[in-house]
């Protein structure tokens, strides 16, 4: 059985061998640092990480370590990372850490002291999107908000960052859909323009000069204080995003098995970030409209990624349409692993899940990660509905060895 099968069975609630992702979407990754390391782990080439996604600095996972560790997806993603640049002409950078990594020919940097800072679009005649301190391993965003006049807003400001597909890249999707066509892999898109309220791109990293609303707290507020504004935003980005997914599809046909829709996060660590009536109200219904487009068009599956404790809110999700929640943050109050497998386990698949990255991942033994994960497997794996990944992406300072030890143990549960 090849990868792409093994997630396909996972998918449609069938028992098999479990699959098993590192890298396929944007939370779902590993940070640059540490993927240097595995590889060297795992005797492969040596070569300079290609940082992936610069905003929390992934880097790309190739197909020889997909071979090496038993990892089952592969990843097409829009051509533009967060800042706005394109990922490509590729050359090297030094980290703030000392690695050298390859970079996009417009990651564009400047530094002070204390600090290393990144540009929308790689054009330094605007203020930097991004800052980098060096003590850190990734970048925070940087608020560039001007003055709100409440009586004054823009619905388009808010929309910059969202517009009808251009046939240049168009063509993109269309090289893509030929290289992944036939793939063993099952492949994971992360296309853009679907993200509902999706926090870390309201500042508008993308974006030289971003208007509207683009403070987060501001943002937050707003989804009680402005929800008109927001659902006339939340409309017309749907209106574009239908549109474009309709010429994506046209472009890819049956390639991408499973679409990354949104990124935001409705739970924090002890209880949703918002109440069940917020989300129908105020985000469900684009979520759909979405969903519904894709589910009546594609064979594609949807991915809705959102950290913390949820689980009121699950049943809403699913209601939504979404089939696959990530990143299955267990660790959160109330996120009893076993309640959301009897409870859940037959209307979605939990998409990671598979280690506490907060604690046991970063901090524990190799022996108590590898317990962790077989508990993990044991409970999540049954009648299919689980694709095993780590709750969110593998950060700096994970140690080599730990990682080794959850991917061993993952060949391990699936012998």
């Amino acid at each position: 059985m090849d990868s792409k099968s093994k997630v396909r069975l996972a998918l449609e609630h069938k028992s098999g061998p479990m699959p098993f992702d590192m890298g396929a979407f944007p939370t779902t990754g590993i940070h640059v640092s540490v993927l240097e390391k595995l590889r060297e782990y795992y005797g492969l080439e040596k070569k300079i990480i290609t940082v992936s996604e610069p905003y929390q600095m992934l880097g790309l996972v190739e197909d020889d370590l997909r071979e090496a560790a038993g990892i089952d997806t592969t990843d097409l993603w829009s051509q533009y990372t967060m800042y706005g640049f394109k990922n490509e002409n590729f050359r090297e950078w030094m980290t703030p850490w000392g690695q050298k990594v390859l970079v996009a020919e417009k990651f564009v940097t400047t530094e002070d002291d204390s600090d290393i800072y990144i540009y929308a679009e790689g054009d330094k005649n605007y203020p930097p999107a991004a800052k980098m301190p060096r003590s850190s391993y990734f970048f925070d965003a940087i608020i560039r908000q001007k003055d709100i006049d409440d009586d004054n807003l823009n619905v388009e400001d808010n929309l910059e960052e969202f517009g009808d597909i251009s046939e240049a890249d168009l063509e993109y999707y269309k090289k893509m859909a030929d290289r992944f066509r036939g793939s063993k892999y099952a492949v994971g898109a992360n296309l853009g323009g679907t993200a509902i309220g999706d926090i870390a791109c309201v500042p508008g990293p993308m974006l030289k000069d971003p208007k509207g609303i683009r403070d987060i707290q501001e943002w937050y507020m707003s989804t009680a204080m402005r929800q008109d504004y927001l659902h006339e935003i939340f409309d017309k980005q749907v209106e574009i995003a239908i549109r474009n997914l309709e010429k994506i599809y046209q472009a890819t046909g049956d390639v991408i098995d499973i679409a990354y829709i949104c990124g935001n996060d409705f739970g924090t660590q002890n209880g949703p970030f918002c109440s069940i009536d917020t989300f129908r109200d105020l985000y469900a219904p684009y979520y759909k409209r979405i969903n519904g487009w894709i589910h009546a068009n594609t064979h594609w599956k949807t991915f809705k990624h959102t950290c913390g404790s949820i689980m009121p809110l699950i049943p809403e999700l699913i209601d939504a349409g979404f089939d696959i929640i990530n990143p299955v943050q267990w660790t959160a109050k109330d996120m009893d692993p076993r309640t959301l497998k009897s409870q859940f386990g037959r209307d979605v698949t939990f998409w990671g899940a598979g280690v506490n990255t907060q604690r046991t991942l970063p901090f524990g033994t190799p022996e108590e990660v590898r317990k962790e994960v077989l508990e993990i497997c044991e409970i999540f794996s049954k009648d299919g509905g689980f694709v095993f990944n780590t709750i969110h992406n593998i950060v700096a300072k994970t140690p080599v060895e730990n990682v080794v030890a959850m991917i061993e143990a993952v060949k391990d549960f699936n012998k």
